[in-house]
């Protein structure tokens, strides 16, 4: 009986004998990370997923990709992917995204949000990589007008947001000196099914809905009045995806997500309804963090034309029927603080 090949080895065989575009995925077990995979393979890409799975779960992988358990700080890893596929397209979603939490990890959100997306950038140039699509965010706007638009310039007041603007800057840097097209979203405050619910650093949505499903009231940092616009996972997925394809966007930054600002209150009510349980709030010590944050979308739409907008009760409604679906899930203790000064006790 012949030796049953194992599921790489496979996988090689089908991209030699198919001719697809090749497209790596960092992140791709993770939230957005993993709807932009199916997004990809609908659109007959062969897709290579890198995810060292601290804040994705392998339910989330899709069977139709290739797998490969490591970390972007991995340079060998990395650079043996890039000789190995020869990828066309390069998705960096791969990222430790609480930005609260960034001022107390500094040393480890540099070196995962930024020494990280390098490896991949190099590897880009020395593979003649089409188009890199980085997703930053719009935490490197800061304390800036609202609604935040492309050209202001970036005030970033946390250590993530300042990663993100630092790799921003190094894709222009890169584009310029060796011709390296890139596409870099700023999304924001992105909400929806596959999220990690049990992550008490970030995505306040996934919070409310586990403290629901674990019969807790609902934290609030202050009085509940920060001010942002709450984005569905599929109003962000298919405009990073779509990307690639409009010869418009490439070397340019285009913020996508909701247009509607609301309260952290209002999407505690929402959420309550949603979840079938009366309003029940904890208010916590406020916190140092960026008060009125939305962003404004004219440049996305000229470039990419109409987006669906889906409003945050039906989204809510989608990641509430999902979320009990799934059941609660337990936070993860990040057990490498680095700086304890002034960190909120309930991060304790």
């Amino acid at each position: 009986m012949p030796r049953k090949l194992s599921r790489e080895i496979e996988y090689v065989i089908m991209t030699t004998m198919e001719q697809k575009p090749t497209s790596l995925v960092t992140g791709g077990a993770g939230f957005i990370g993993s709807h932009v995979v199916d997004e990809l393979l609908e659109r007959g890409h062969r897709v290579v997923i890198l995810d060292d799975l601290s804040g994705g779960f392998i339910d989330n992988v899709n069977k139709k990709a290739l797998f490969v358990a490591g970390s972007v700080t991995d340079k060998r890893l990395v650079n043996e992917l890039f000789e190995k596929h020869s990828f066309d397209y390069v998705f960096h979603l791969a990222a430790y995204a609480a930005e609260g939490l960034s001022h107390f990890i500094r040393s480890f959100n540099y070196e995962n949000n930024l020494q990280g997306s390098i490896n991949l950038i190099n590897a880009s140039v020395n593979n003649a990589v089409k188009t890199f699509v980085f997703t930053s965010s719009v935490a490197v706007y800061g304390r800036n007008q609202v609604p935040m638009t492309e050209d202001l310039v970036p005030t970033p007041e946390d250590p993530y947001g300042i990663s993100k603007y630092a790799v921003e800057l190094d894709l222009k840097a890169a584009h310029e000196i060796f011709g390296l097209d890139y596409i870099v979203f700023r999304p924001h405050n992105v909400y929806g099914e596959r999220q990690n619910i049990g992550d008490k650093y970030r995505n306040v949505a996934g919070i409310f809905m586990n403290k629901v499903m674990e019969g807790e009231p609902l934290p609030i940092f202050g009085d509940g009045k920060q001010v942002r616009a709450f984005s569905h996972i599929a109003n962000v997925a298919p405009v990073i995806t779509n990307s690639i394809d409009i010869p418009e966007a490439r070397n340019q930054i285009f913020n996508v997500g909701a247009d509607t600002p609301y309260t952290v209150l209002e999407l505690a009510e929402v959420i309550s309804k949603a979840m079938g349980v009366p309003l029940n709030i904890i208010h916590l010590p406020e916190r140092n963090e960026v008060k009125i944050a939305y962003a404004d979308h004219s440049k996305t739409t000229r470039v990419f034309g109409s987006i669906s907008s889906i409003v945050l009760e039906e989204g809510i409604k989608r990641m509430a029927e999902w979320a009990k679906s799934t059941g609660a899930r337990t936070s993860k203790k990040f057990g490498a603080i680095e700086i304890s000064k002034n960190l909120p006790e309930s991060w304790i």
